[in-house]
């Protein structure tokens, strides 16, 4: 089986290590994994600033950087959220239409790809550590991902997940939301990591990045004792 890899800016630019480590997983599971590399931003951060033209010059790049016959998968449900739901607001033109209608449906984000589309949770990782998970809003209400991410975790050797309080609240990234209404955000990341600490979890998983990088800021300017990880990372521990 061949797949086509889509990674995110935040991943690629910033958590690296996150892409290599979901070429892992695939490539554990039999999977050949195409990258292009001339593959760019989707166009979500325009987008949410209202930056339409910007964004549809963007969509139509990713268009066709990518096959229209193989599956597509990300290890981002925010990204992959958006291209699915938001492109057909972006133009009418029908050849832009006609991609974008068939890629729909073969674009995946990691979790959703194992679980629903592969059956696979227990991948042989694991990860000798107490964490609890954070539902992103864009995983949780714009893809629809919940239990995902939590059956794979739930097969991770040594792991032991703890519920926090609130895990579907939103962190206080929001894209550009963070950096035009910071004392907002920072309160929200603050009961984030507040919640996440009272459950006595080292690690607070996500499936995306851009949380990631706003929870793990607040946790380093205070100096407190937990750490971010991307699910994708736990998924690739202890696999040779």
């Amino acid at each position: 089986m061949e797949i086509e890899l889509f990674i995110p800016c935040f991943i690629d630019q910033l958590y690296p290590e996150t892409a290599f480590n979901t070429v892992k997983i695939l490539e554990k599971l039999g999977i050949t994994v195409i990258y292009n590399p001339k593959q760019t931003c989707c166009g979500q951060p325009a987008f949410n600033s209202g930056y339409w033209d910007e964004t549809a010059h963007l969509a139509k790049k990713f268009l066709h950087d990518f096959s229209s016959n193989r599956l597509i998968v990300s290890p981002s449900a925010s990204c992959t959220a958006f291209v699915k739901k938001h492109y057909p607001k972006l133009s009418s033109d029908k050849d832009f239409v006609q991609r974008h209608q068939k890629m729909h449906g073969n674009l995946y984000e990691l979790s959703d790809f194992l679980v629903n589309y592969l059956k696979v949770s227990d991948l042989g990782a694991r990860f000798p550590a107490q964490v609890t998970y954070h539902d992103s809003c864009s995983a949780l209400r714009e893809y629809g991902i919940r239990n995902e991410p939590r059956a794979l975790l739930s097969q991770v050797a040594d792991l032991e997940l703890i519920e926090m309080k609130h895990s579907d609240v939103c962190c206080g990234f929001g894209g550009t939301f963070s950096v035009k209404n910071e004392p907002i955000s920072t309160a929200m990341a603050q009961q984030k990591v507040e919640n996440a600490l009272a459950t006595g979890a080292e690690y607070i998983v996500s499936t995306e990045a851009s949380c990631m990088l706003h929870i793990q800021a607040y946790i380093a300017k205070h100096k407190i004792a937990i750490k971010t990880i991307h699910l994708a990372d736990i998924l690739a521990s202890g696999i040779e």
